[in-house]
């Protein structure tokens, strides 16, 4: 063993990898991506890494290598387990041989994601074991044993961590190589009545899982990392239920308190009940610090119910607790506080920061999705029209002034909802907007509905040939996987073309002239027809000279600024002049400008 200092994921990532991790697939969203790209940094050649193209191709591919005995990971994040809950459903069911565990990311807050959905939740409803880190180190030992107890009882598990333990960073005891576990696959071995669902097979996997997690629940009671700890005063009948995070707050808040009973809940599904009934013995009240949903606290009400204990259960659902929202050391000094009937701490009552300056997320100065969107609002200037948006850094279009994002609901959703609007309103010019990354990901298949279906909208997919929003990961369009290999390309023209789609038009969205007409000529086709604004990323590309505003020509009408928001153009001295350190030359503003005062390129402006 050794000491490094390690962000939670790479932490994962490690453990995953001294445990004799033989494949790890996955599809990038903060906060998890950064497991699998450790694990591809960290790869010696022994194990196969592959970013796929969704959660579900993720999943069923890494339930494939686990039929063979390998021990096989899965990453994504919380919303990504929605995509991938088909299989994941069936594979319950199913089970596996090699060990397999599921990372989902959960992000309370949320931080950077749609929802604040709690895996925890997740787990109970797909009735699989679920593991959740309170810590780096914990993270790291805890990965281990998660394909123990998957390999034990040959089933998938989950592995629940969140933002703050993904993201924080611990210095901690890691494996020398030579510990590292070897895992040799044995190979698929077939047999149809163990890996083809059936509805008998379904009904017997069922009896057997409900057994299981009873035997699981008992297993877990006694699992070293489902702790209890005493209270400091042996007269206090009051005690506190916590996880995750969570558990690291309750510690800080409680150093130099008089602290209660505490129960530190590692495996909230199937949930430790004899460790719990230890916990409640002897207690009149207990508060459940936890995020997100109130699964502790509801599974303490069941088991008081169930056992006859006299003990108040409080938390979320008695609103001692908030009920969204990540934890902080703040609030849940606060919360026990007033649990325990203490003089409120110092830090809650002026938690309230003094308000930060306004930064609302935009797009990044010479992003070609900002010229994309500008061509389309100026082409359709005076058209009844809807711009449905998609997941990905172009959801930011909807900001002003572009205010080209009139829905958005997940990955792949927006060329559907684009149909849906059309056949209500026929006399509307429907667009889907979608990122070449997303494409690929899930909206493909929305592509082949509108197809089929006869829908007449255009479809306007952003190519900036990358993954830009999660860290520039490759997809199928790059060529290139996470491996190194270089690969052919798929092409997006080729695969419009193959699924019925006739109008298929590329073009630079940067050429502001030719984008425009472009979007006028398709748009006004009927049926399906699609633009593939192609440009690179403004991150993956080296920038050219800034662009020069002429105080001569200049007349401070402020087009550039009004039209296009980009953060490259500020106001200096009640004038419009270019932030040299931010402008890329992409040159769309000197296309922009009426009275040609900005030139793309040049000499640096002088302040």
């Amino acid at each position: 063993m050794h000491k490094e200092f390690l962000m939670g994921n790479a932490a994962i990532a490690r453990g995953a990898i001294a445990a004799g991790l033989n494949l790890i697939s996955g599809y990038p969203g903060t906060p998890s991506t950064e497991v699998l790209e450790t694990s591809a940094k960290c790869n010696d050649g022994s194990m196969y890494v592959e970013w796929s193209v969704n959660e579900k191709a993720a999943l069923e591919l890494a339930a494939g290598a686990a039929y063979c005995g390998a021990r096989t990971m899965v990453t994504m994040k919380q919303v990504g387990l929605n995509v991938a809950s088909d299989p994941l459903m069936s594979l319950a069911y199913i089970g596996v041989k090699g060990g397999m565990v599921i990372l989902v990311a959960d992000d309370p807050g949320p931080i950077s994601s749609q929802t604040e959905q709690d895996t925890r939740t997740f787990a109970a409803y797909s009735k699989l074991p679920c593991f959740d880190p309170s810590s780096v180190q914990e993270a790291y030992d805890m990965i281990g044993e998660a394909f123990e107890l998957s390999e034990k009882y040959g089933t998938p598990v989950l592995f629940r961590p969140t933002t703050r333990v993904c993201h924080g960073y611990a210095s901690i005891d890691v494996k020398d190589v030579n510990e590292y576990k070897k895992v040799q696959p044995e190979g698929f071995k077939r047999d149809p009545s163990k890996w083809v669902i059936f509805p008998r097979l379904s009904y017997n996997a069922h009896i057997h899982i409900e057994d299981r997690n009873v035997k699981l629940s008992g297993e877990l009671s006694e699992y070293p990392r489902n702790i209890i700890i005493p209270a400091k005063d042996g007269s206090c009948r009051k005690g506190i239920a916590t996880h995750g995070i969570s558990f690291t707050y309750l510690t800080e808040a409680l150093a130099d308190k008089p602290a209660p009973r505490v129960m530190k809940v590692t495996t909230p599904f199937p949930f430790p009940e004899q460790a719990a009934l230890r916990f409640l013995d002897g207690l009149d009240e207990v508060l459940c610090i936890e995020e997100l949903d109130p699964v502790i606290e509801r599974e303490l009400t069941y088991i008081c119910g169930k056992h006859g204990l006299n003990v108040k259960i409080r938390g979320k659902l008695t609103h001692d607790v908030k009920n969204a929202g990540e934890n902080t050391c703040g609030s849940a000094a606060a919360d026990i506080a007033r649990f325990m009937g203490w003089e409120l701490p110092e830090k809650a009552e002026t938690e309230t920061p003094p308000p930060l300056p306004v930064r609302p997320p935009v797009l990044c100065a010479g992003c070609p999705h900002r010229a994309s969107f500008f061509a389309v609002k100026e082409a359709m200037k005076g058209k009844k029209s809807v711009f449905c948006g998609d997941i990905g850094c172009y959801t930011l279009g909807n900001a002003m002034p572009l205010d080209m994002v009139d829905t958005c609901l997940c990955m792949g959703a927006g060329v559907n909802i684009t149909q849906g609007i059309g056949h209500i309103e026929p006399d509307t010019a429907c667009f889907a907007f979608v990122g070449d990354s997303t494409f690929f990901a899930s909206a493909i298949t929305g592509a082949v509905n509108a197809v089929y279906n006869q829908a007449d909208m255009t479809l306007v997919i952003l190519d900036n040939s990358t993954t830009a929003m999660t860290g520039h990961q490759p997809h199928p369009g790059t060529g290139k996987t996470v491996m190194g290999e270089i690969v052919e390309k798929i092409n997006i023209t080729a695969v419009l073309h193959g699924i019925g789609v006739k109008t298929v038009e590329t073009v630079n969205p940067l050429d502001l002239k030719n984008a425009v007409e472009t979007v006028k000529r398709v748009a006004s086709e009927k049926g399906v027809k699609a633009i593939i604004f192609k440009s690179p990323c403004a991150v993956i590309i080296k920038p050219e000279k800034p662009a020069v505003i002429d105080p001569e020509k200049c007349t401070d009408c402020k087009r550039c600024i009004k039209t296009l928001g980009c953060p490259g153009i500020v106001i200096r001295d009640g004038h419009a002049a270019i932030e040299n350190s931010l402008c890329t030359g992409c040159g769309l503003c000197s296309q922009v400008c009426p009275f040609g005062a900005i030139s793309k390129g040049g000499a640096a402006n002088a302040d």
